[in-house]
């Protein structure tokens, strides 16, 4: 069966009836996508509020690059950059993610007001499991092959849906185990994570296999390098700001396939492409997605 049409995030719950879109807010000076961007709290407190104003339902906090190559960075250095933001944002009644694979960063973000964690190593580590149970966040579980260091060097699969939806399938079946609640897993195929090129196509082209999982669908292609390889033989070497059209082609086929959640840097944007792509998926279709 596809995925509940709710997402339980601590006291609270989102409908999944029509697309969610959750704002990417990183305070680090290396993301590939916005690093740098905010340099103060504020800064960053009021690009979360216009990420809600344009439309986001979630605003997605990271205190940590997980960009290609990237290497890990103390706990304390995470937390400095992350909890600041997490508890002025949270005090205003947003909506708050945090993007950590670290149990003591989620518990220190949790006790500020975040309502969801999101983890790129799929929850892999017991202690994170634990602490996401016991504060009844919500999570999303994605899938990593290696880890940001190691991630691009030379990906391979058998066959990378079918890989991924094991993984996926396994990390949930972990997750509930360790006590999180059904209603509160989100997966993601982790899309740049671990993957070629052609990979991410196939992903892509194949979104609905992973749809029928059993959990709600979250799929982050925002900017990301491979959509730069797409668009160099007509725009030549692109910044990933350069990338927001063709996001929203990945957007609207994400939509298209059945996916629940949208996590973007051009919120506004990504707003309107999944409001239009959900009214023109025919209600035929749309019925099959629900019972796939």
């Amino acid at each position: 069966m596809a995925g509940s049409n709710t997402w339980k995030v601590r006291a609270s719950s989102i409908s999944l009836d029509q697309p969610v879109v959750m704002g990417i807010l990183n305070v680090t000076p290396d993301s590939f996508g916005d690093g740098g961007s905010y340099t103060t709290v504020e800064e960053a407190v009021e690009a979360g509020l216009a990420m809600v104003e344009d439309g986001a339902s979630i605003v997605d906090v990271g205190g940590e690059s997980t960009r290609p190559g990237a290497d890990s960075i103390p706990a304390d250095l995470e937390i400095s950059r992350v909890l600041p933001v997490v508890e002025r944002l949270a005090e205003m009644d947003v909506l708050v993610s945090v993007d950590t694979s670290k149990s003591v960063v989620a518990r220190a973000a949790i006790e500020r007001g975040a309502a969801i964690i999101n983890d790129v190593t799929g929850l892999r580590d017991v202690p994170m499991r634990r602490v996401c149970a016991e504060a009844g966040v919500g999570v999303v579980i994605m899938h990593m092959q290696g880890t940001p260091k190691t991630m691009q060097i030379k990906p391979r699969y058998d066959d990378v849906t079918a890989d991924i939806r094991a993984f996926l399938t396994d990390r949930a079946g972990d997750a509930v185990a360790e006590g999180i609640a059904h209603e509160s897993i989100v997966v993601d195929p982790g899309i740049g994570f671990g993957k070629t090129f052609a990979h991410n196509i196939e992903i892509l082209a194949h979104l609905g296999d992973l749809v029928g999982i059993g959990f709600p669908l979250l799929v982050g292609t925002s900017r990301k390098g491979f959509l730069g390889e797409i668009l160099e033989p007509l725009r030549g070497v692109t910044q990933p700001e350069e990338r927001d059209g063709a996001t929203a082609a990945t957007v609207a086929l994400a939509v298209r396939s059945g996916v629940r959640i949208l996590r973007v840097h051009n919120v506004r944007l990504a707003v309107e492409v999944a409001h239009t792509a959900k009214a023109m998926v025919p209600i035929d279709d749309e019925e099959k997605i629900h019972r796939t």
